[in-house]
């Protein structure tokens, strides 16, 4: 083939791309509405969830899995409940949704991190009836600074938004990341990587480099 047939074809196949526009959400809808729920005890956010956890926080997510509903609307919601003294909903990100938290009881200490190089934390302590932004896709958290359990509800632009906790994900993966890789990424010993791994219910030795010289 012909350099100039080459390109031909390429822009050929680009151009439908170039001229339709791009989206990094959810698609359009394809329906009006569904409004179908199978166990209405499904899509209630009004019953408190167990803290008593390693982090102490526990999140109810509803999306298009529990309130069919949300079907094609492009939105979720979450209840997140905190212990007293610092219960954490660890750092994380949403690879398809922005988050918008209200805080309804409680004092939580707020923030995110912008992307590289800058890296730069954006924190806030916010008080029932307050509200914070979490841009989509970057690493956030929320932590419970008062004496006294909180709550804050969630929504979210996607009816998948989907969550990556980072240290789950980095220790945690299946199968292990090589804790070579992670001891020069964070600057640790290789021990502690170690240490880590198991922690987050990874298999240490196990990984996908482990046979190879």
């Amino acid at each position: 083939m012909s350099a100039y047939r080459f390109l031909l074809s390429a822009f050929t196949l680009l151009l439908p791309l170039a001229s339709s526009p791009a989206s990094a959400y959810d698609p359009s809808p394809l329906q009006d509405f569904c409004v179908a729920i199978n166990e209405p005890g499904n899509g209630g956010l009004n019953i408190p969830r167990s803290t008593a956890n390693r982090v102490g926080s526990n999140v109810t997510l509803l999306n298009a899995d529990q309130i069919p509903g949300l079907n094609t609307m492009g939105i979720s919601m979450a209840r997140i409940d905190y212990a007293p003294n610092g219960g954490l909903n660890p750092p994380h990100t949403h690879p398809r949704a922005t988050e918008i938290l209200l805080v309804l009881e409680g004092t939580l200490a707020v923030g995110f991190v912008t992307s590289n190089p800058d890296n730069r934390l954006i924190t806030k302590v916010l008080y029932p009836g307050d509200v914070f932004v979490f841009p989509i896709g970057l690493i956030h958290f929320q932590v419970n600074i008062g004496q006294a359990s909180a709550v804050a509800v969630a929504g979210l632009s996607s009816q998948n938004p989907g969550a990556i906790t980072i240290a789950n994900a980095v220790f945690g993966s299946n199968p292990p990341i090589n804790p070579d890789v992670l001891a020069k990424a964070f600057q640790l010993d290789k021990n502690i990587v170690y240490y880590l791994q198991k922690q987050f219910g990874g298999s240490v030795g196990q990984g996908p480099w482990d046979d190879m010289p």
